[in-house]
């Protein structure tokens, strides 16, 4: 394993996020007429781990706090589109509820770590 990435608690939350997002995407029983909002779900939720690791492995504090900037973007972006599976009855309140609840965390997260960067 790569040495540092795996030690950030965000990445290991963000992580375990992705995979149970993509595993409510596997259960979800629709006609998966728009693949498109499947696969940009999918982009979206990955991004999030896989920004925070690329960020980890940058020679800068600067560069590194850019990709925890666009993991957060991606997390944003991952609760849109949930929002548009719970409006659409593809996922419903209570899951969403959690899955929202979790990226909140995930978000203070990401803020505390891009403060603690910037400030040292």
């Amino acid at each position: 394993m790569i040495e540092g990435r795996s030690s950030l608690q965000v990445w290991q939350k963000s992580t375990l996020f992705a995979n149970d997002v993509l595993q409510k995407i596997d259960e979800l029983e629709t006609p998966r007429k728009h693949y498109r909002l499947f696969e940009q779900l999918e982009s979206a939720v990955t991004f999030i781990p896989m920004n925070i690791s690329e960020g980890k492995g940058r020679n800068s504090k600067i560069e590194f706090i850019q990709f925890l900037y666009i993991a957060r973007g991606s997390l944003y972006e991952t609760m849109t589109l949930l929002e548009i599976f719970k409006l659409r009855d593809w996922i419903d309140n209570d899951t969403f509820a959690e899955l929202e609840n979790r990226s909140n965390e995930i978000a203070k997260m990401l803020r505390g770590l891009i403060n603690s960067i910037a400030n040292n």
